[in-house]
């Protein structure tokens, strides 16, 4: 279920994508970067890859940008694709750095790991990973499955979390992609002993058939920006229902120095689910380009 682009978001990025690469194909013209790094000062050229949807774009710029202005020489390399594609690229060397989201990292180098939180997630993948690669930080920030409401009917039940929302989910109808219920009415009962009174196939509507009272809960993406749109509320999943899935870098290890290090990791350092739902939305609703949005967030948290 892990990131349903709206049509319109993906419009945007393509028009964003022809714009930044000039309409070639990332992947040709990508140079390896395989060559170790020093210890300190500047590196040898970091290449900053990112998937093929605009949340990524954008921490693949904020990356790039970060990464320049402490004199390290960047190539960019926005939009390359899918997991299987980019991964296969970093662990190459063909790129240095990739945004990515640790649970669904996890869950693409070992299908059988359970680990639901941030600590779990984040010492199986010092596990799974092979040596090449290395994650640094994870950020508070999570682009994470979730169940969210209105605010009405937070305040109507008293619901911040989803064991609030236990207690009187029956009375409620959820909606969700076509395969949510497959996927987590067991693992529901299982967690929280949650039962919905119906479930409803909404797909890239949910977070519009929330608000309308066509269904009361949703599995709406932490930084969908319809959450503000909507004025929606994403309840608190206390229990790790979900598992956590925050973003941090994914590095080439003989690629990265201690500049490049502790200059993405100051960046994890102040990275907030509500910070990427502030910023996607100026990118998907005010269409900002993402290096802009990027430059002013760097900006204003001293990071430039």
């Amino acid at each position: 279920m892990k990131r349903i682009l709206t049509a319109a978001v993906v419009a945007v990025t393509a028009a964003l994508t022809l714009s930044a690469c000039g309409g070639s194909d990332p992947l040709t013209s990508a140079t390896p970067s395989n060559a170790p790094a020093s210890s300190g000062g500047t590196s040898a050229k970091v290449v900053v890859g990112s998937f093929n949807f605009p949340e990524s774009i954008l921490l693949g710029s904020i990356y790039a940008q970060a990464l320049q202005a402490k004199g390290v020489t960047v190539e960019e390399k926005p939009n390359i694709g899918t997991r299987e594609v980019v991964y296969d690229q970093i662990k190459s060397g063909g790129l240095t750095v990739v945004p990515e989201y640790i649970g669904s990292l996890l869950a693409f180098v070992d299908k059988t790991s359970t680990a639901k939180t941030k600590d779990e997630i984040v010492a199986g993948l010092q596990a799974k990973l092979p040596a090449e690669l290395g994650v640094l930080d994870p950020s508070e920030a999570q682009d994470n499955n979730s169940l969210t409401v209105t605010k009405e009917t937070a305040a109507k039940d008293k619901l911040t979390t989803i064991e609030d929302l236990a207690k009187v989910s029956k009375n409620y109808v959820v909606g969700g992609p076509p395969e949510f219920k497959d996927r987590q009415e067991q693992n529901f009962k299982d967690v929280y002993g949650m039962e919905f009174k119906e479930w409803k196939p909404t797909g890239d509507t949910t977070a519009d058939a929330i608000k309308s009272g066509t269904i009361q809960v949703g599995n709406v993406f932490t930084t969908d920006p319809k959450i503000v749109l909507n004025d929606l509320v994403s309840l608190q999943d206390t229990k790790n229902a979900f598992g956590s899935d925050n973003v941090t870098p994914l590095v080439y290890k003989a690629g990265v120095n201690d500049t490049v290090s502790s200059t993405l990791n100051a960046i994890s350092a102040k990275l907030t689910t509500d910070t990427l739902l502030s910023l996607m939305k100026q990118i998907s609703v005010d269409k900002a380009d993402p290096p802009v949005v990027a430059k002013d967030w760097l900006t204003q948290n001293g990071l430039l």
